[in-house]
């Protein structure tokens, strides 16, 4: 068995262009949790600005839509969220500078094909670990959209998060039995 990738956050196109779809992995440093509701706002904002707002650009979004504080952490829960409900959103904002994207399950060819035209990734993380994924979280700081409950725009910094390379920037998915 290979040994894990241990990644640093914000990713840069060098090195996710080195990542290969199937790759365990660990993530370290700033995440941003997005989900639905939040992606229709972040849309509106990118199209009436013309770029990123929060600082997103080369930055990575993470699906999910944490619980509240518990057990001295800032999650009691922070589980992926399926990823194909973004998948709308996503190869405009992969365009507009983000880097990889954080959820579970299988994406559109959009997406494949936007990770490719980007450079971007998509990292698969294991559903129902919620608990597990919330002892990697250090911090979080709600950012925007703080009506949005669990949906808000926050920034959160993990250590050791574990995921595995979903799509990687040559368009090699995980989910494909061609892989």
């Amino acid at each position: 068995m290979s040994e894990v990738r241990r990644l640093t956050l914000p990713l840069s196109r060098e090195v996710a262009a080195t990542l290969r779809a199937g790759e365990a992995c660990t993530l370290t440093g700033p995440l941003f949790t997005l989900r639905d509701a939040g992606h229709v706002r972040l849309l509106g904002e990118l199209h009436g600005q013309g770029s990123l707002p929060y600082g997103l650009a080369g930055q990575a979004i993470f699906y999910a839509g944490p619980t509240p504080p518990a057990a001295g952490r800032p999650f009691g829960a922070v589980g992926p969220t399926t990823a194909s409900r973004m998948d709308f959103a996503a190869p405009e904002l992969h365009r507009a500078g983000i880097v990889a994207t954080v959820g579970k399950g299988r994406r559109s060819q959009a997406v494949r094909q936007a990770c490719i035209d980007t450079g971007s990734v998509y990292f698969a993380a294991v559903g129902g670990a919620a608990a597990f994924l919330a002892k990697c979280v250090e911090s979080s700081d709600t950012i925007g959209y703080d009506d949005l409950g669990t949906e808000a725009l926050r920034r959160i910094v993990v250590r050791d998060f574990p995921v595995f390379v979903g799509i990687d920037t040559q368009g090699r998915d995980v989910y494909d039995a061609r892989c």
